[in-house]
């Protein structure tokens, strides 16, 4: 696990979101807190990452134990995870389906309230436009939660993307 940012005491009236990039070598996540006047913080991100010469039941154990250690630290209150797309091959969407399948389960166990986001959705809510490319969704990722610098990796960016998407989006 890899990772950026540090716990904030608890803070009252403030909403902790974590958003997840599920993939089976590399998972991104970012927790966003949305601050008493609608601001939003960044408050860690990073990705999860699974050796490649792990089996694929070996990978989907050390992704879930990981994750419920992210759970457990940051406590989020709340979640969104990116929805399955279309994939040209089939064994990638089979991978990804069965990491978003043990996210799921983990977010579940955890008591958290889940929301599913497709990628032109959380274009669409970051960017203000569906067919955003990847540049304009991190800059205003950047921008959205006043950062210095576009966050790294790309997984680790799409993740707070989708945790702005579900702070945003769970108002309405």
């Amino acid at each position: 696990m890899q990772g950026a940012g540090k716990p904030r005491p608890f803070l009252i009236n403030m909403t902790l979101a974590l958003g997840i990039d599920p993939g089976t070598a590399t998972t991104g996540y970012g927790f966003v807190r949305e601050l008493p006047d609608g601001s939003l913080e960044m408050v860690a991100y990073g990705v999860i990452i699974t050796p490649k010469e792990l089996s694929a039941p070996e990978r989907l154990d050390l992704f879930y134990q990981e994750l419920n250690k992210l759970l457990a630290e940051y406590r989020p209150e709340t979640c969104g995870v990116e929805k399955l797309f279309f994939q040209k091959n089939i064994s990638t969407a089979i991978l990804v389906g069965q990491a978003r399948g043990v996210a799921l389960l983990a977010l579940a166990q955890a008591g958290l309230g889940i929301a599913e986001y497709t990628p032109n959705e959380v274009k669409q809510a970051v960017a203000g436009y569906g067919s955003a490319d990847k540049k304009q969704v991190q800059e205003m990722v950047r921008v959205l939660l006043s950062l210095p610098y576009i966050p790294k990796p790309d997984d680790a960016a799409d993740a707070l993307a989708i945790a702005i998407t579900h702070l945003h989006t769970r108002r309405y």
